[in-house]
């Protein structure tokens, strides 16, 4: 009998700490925000960020952005395609803010599209 009552408190609480696991949309723009004012975004814009380039803080991350190209022609970044994802990324703030997290996720998405494979 108690069997019968453990199992669905179980997947009542499987479902409520689920969503918490997911990674927010701000966490998302805070990580892209950083890749698009690194060292490789500005390789391939020929521009500095303002306030200069940022690091990952990451022990495994370069000093430099390294040569060559990606294996996937398609992924290749360009100055106007990082141009676009920046614009990408001030809606899905906006989106953020709003609080519309399926909206934001999209343009999410679309802002790494545009990017391409930053060196």
């Amino acid at each position: 009998m108690r069997i019968s009552y453990l199992l669905p408190a179980c997947l009542m609480l499987g479902a409520t700490t689920a969503p918490a696991l997911a990674i927010s949309c701000k966490e998302d723009i805070s990580t892209i925000e950083r890749r698009l004012d690194s060292a490789g975004a500005e390789k391939v814009t020929g521009k500095e960020p303002a306030g200069g380039a940022t690091s990952s803080n990451s022990p495994k991350a370069l000093d430099k952005a390294p040569d060559g190209k990606p294996s996937d022609p398609s992924t290749q970044s360009t100055a106007g395609g990082v141009a676009e994802a920046r614009k990408l990324l001030d809606t899905a703030k906006a989106q953020d803010k709003a609080g519309d997290e399926k909206a934001c996720q999209d343009t999410i998405t679309q802002v790494k599209e545009k990017a391409g494979a930053l060196p």
